[in-house]
């Protein structure tokens, strides 16, 4: 059973490695990650979230509810064109237990391929709260919360929100 890592844990910190072969544990861990989402309301988990430190992900397209399961994603290209809205993780958790939030500043689109479960090379252009979501999870594979791009005094003050519940 997989357990939700939390802000502060190092494991967030960290780069993932990619994935070079499809097993039946990446799968089973890629379903664990679907259902742990859907039960915490999420949008998206990164594998290092759940302790693994390996280049996957799964998302949710809030609108049409299709859940992606990415391996190996990248993204191709990012547009110049900036968005800015209210970001918040499941690793990153106040003290009632929910995400805290803050606005971030993001590309509105990208273009991102990656590797689904049964092995097919898939491209997608996402804009709006998809890109938002995908850009947020592959930062994750990177060991890059959302905390990250707020300034100074504004992440001091959101982590004192964190902080309060250790």
């Amino acid at each position: 059973m997989l357990q939700m890592k939390l802000c502060g844990d190092l494991i967030l910190r960290e780069k993932c490695e990619p994935i070079t072969e499809i097993t039946p544990e990446v799968l089973d861990i890629l379903d664990e990650m679907v259902n742990m989402m859907r039960d915490q309301n999420g949008v998206g988990l990164a594998a290092p979230q759940v302790g693994q430190l390996k280049r996957f992900l799964v998302m949710m397209d809030p609108d049409s509810e299709k859940v992606f399961k990415m391996i190996n994603p990248k993204i191709l290209t990012r547009s110049t064109d900036v968005c800015t809205m209210e970001e918040g993780c499941l690793s990153v958790l106040g003290n009632d237990d929910l995400p805290v939030y803050a606005n971030v500043t993001r590309p509105q689109s990208v273009e991102v391929e990656w590797t689904d479960e049964t092995g097919n090379h898939m491209m997608a252009a996402m804009s709006g709260l998809p890109a938002r979501i995908i850009q947020h999870e592959t930062d994750h594979l990177d060991g890059i919360l959302f905390i990250d791009y707020l300034s100074p005094v504004r992440r001091e003050m959101l982590m004192r929100k964190v902080k309060k519940r250790k």
